[in-house]
């Protein structure tokens, strides 16, 4: 080993640069690293990346290294490919099933009882591990990183790059720690952590970076809630998010499908407390929040820096510092039909949605349930689990019946309203309410306005018929 490489090797590294120098193959002079990969998700847009090996005679490297999960184009409310919005989607979902059988993979279909969003499945399957480098051909893989792992979305070409040789070609990103220490407050949720994050650093302030989420506030929350943290990391721009492993990774991994077993797992975790950032660690940039200072939130334009307080107002473009800014900005609010100044809490919905990879989880549903416990739901509102798994234990624990009592349709698992490809959407104008990650122009539906808030607000926006501070209930 030559003399630069030791001395790499021995200085203070960040987990980042712990797991990407486990991973590094080798170094092109220009700088990209080429990088082995060990677990690649697949989902039903992969089949530009399944064409292109069957023309170039190719079959995946390492099967038993990819997974196959049907999530975006599956209906909600049946479980076969015949349910789906059109013939076309139908066709998609079918492919995908060929395609996975091809391939030899192990496959989550839409009638498995592993069947899920990619980003919740992959999680409660154990199928990711700290330490890990995981791809999937959508951005929001960077939700995985939760667990201490590095794990970023690709496009098709790269993707059958990585099933043809386990590999990829990446250029490493720079270092980001976002600090978030203090306590929150009642009614606050990682969700609205990173919207006030996303607020005050903007939606390209973490590009070229991968951002270390850390602090008492980090610590203290679940997997759950470390999974909706990194999720929204690329909604800053972010080449992904990260959490380093502890007592509460250990535990949440411990027993699931295709984690360690209990023989091997000691010497596992021995492994993964190492991850962690050395003390003298440095990191090209450090943002800290007080997490005492976060209310919930809620976005009022059309990008998720657009974030304010639930008790704040709508702000007046002419305020901006920046003329793009104040361009965007205005563009935004006739989009969305509002007027600066308008109070946010107490502004009328049509629906609500409760679903998406940002906060379909377990977690998620009890937080919406403990809030319409002994309430009614006064406008349309769905709810969506992320996997079939956290259906079935939302249906054993009596949470979903709760959510059923007060007026939600419980549907089945998948994407759902957060990518509105699969038929279910907002109609034009209407105002919705929504736990997803993203409020772009017609995200949820040609014309659709969308506020992005946490499944207590949503729960709460639904009993009330409006944007409602969750603290009053």
């Amino acid at each position: 080993m030559g003399t630069t490489i030791m001395a790499q090797m021995s200085a203070p590294r960040t987990m980042l640069g712990k797991i990407w120098d486990a991973h590094e193959i080798l170094r092109h002079p220009s700088g990209p690293s080429l990088l082995y990969i060990d677990r690649d998700m697949i989902h039903e847009g992969s089949f530009h990346a399944f064409a292109d090996l069957k023309r170039r005679g190719l079959k995946p490297r390492r099967p038993k290294q990819i997974f196959g999960v049907a999530d975006h184009y599956v209906p909600t409310l049946g479980r076969s490919s015949s349910d789906a919005a059109n013939p076309a989607i139908a066709k998609m979902i079918d492919t995908f099933d060929e395609n996975m059988e091809w391939a030899g993979v192990r496959h989550f279909g839409i009638s498995s009882r592993e069947q899920g969003i990619v980003h919740v499945v992959a999680p409660e399957q154990g199928i990711t591990l700290p330490g890990l480098t995981i791809v999937c051909s959508d951005s929001h893989t960077s939700t995985q990183g939760a667990l201490g792992a590095i794990a970023f979305g690709i496009g098709q070409s790269e993707n059958a790059h990585v099933l043809a040789t386990q590999t990829l070609w990446q250029v490493r990103p720079k270092t980001m720690r976002v600090t978030i220490d203090g306590r929150l407050g009642q009614g606050v949720t990682a969700k609205d952590v990173m919207l006030a994050l996303i607020a005050k650093i903007g939606a390209a302030g973490a590009g070229g970076h991968a951002i270390e989420f850390a602090g008492q506030v980090v610590r203290d929350f679940s997997i759950e809630g470390r999974l909706s943290l990194c999720n929204m990391s690329i909604e800053a721009a972010a080449r992904f998010g990260m959490v380093a492993p502890d007592d509460t990774t250990f535990a949440y991994v411990r027993g699931r499908h295709y984690a360690p077993s209990e023989k091997e797992l000691d010497a596992a975790i021995a492994g993964w407390r190492k991850l962690v950032s050395d003390d003298e660690a440095v990191f090209d940039r450090e943002i800290t929040l007080n997490g005492a200072d976060i209310a919930p939130m809620v976005t009022w334009g059309t990008s998720p820096e657009d974030a304010v307080a639930i008790n704040g107002r709508v702000p007046d473009p002419a305020t901006f510092d920046n003329a793009d800014k104040r361009k965007s900005a205005a563009k935004s609010l006739e989009y969305m039909d509002l007027k600066p100044g308008i109070a946010l809490d107490g502004l009328k919905l049509d629906k609500v949605f409760i679903g998406s990879c940002t906060n379909s989880r377990i977690e998620d549903l009890r937080a919406a349930a403990a809030v319409l416990k002994g309430r009614k739901a006064v406008i349309p509102s769905i709810v969506v689990p992320g996997s079939t798994q956290v259906k079935k234990q939302a249906e054993a624990e009596g949470v979903a019946q709760a959510l059923i009592d007060a007026g939600f349709e419980w549907r089945e698992s998948g994407c759902s309203m957060c990518a509105a490809i699969n038929g279910d959407v907002i109609g034009p104008g209407e105002r919705c309410a929504s736990t997803s990650n993203r409020n772009f122009v017609g995200r949820q539906g040609p014309g659709a306005r969308t506020h992005l808030v946490s499944p207590a607000m949503a729960a709460a926006a639904a009993i009330s018929g409006c944007l409602t501070d969750v603290r009053r209930i």
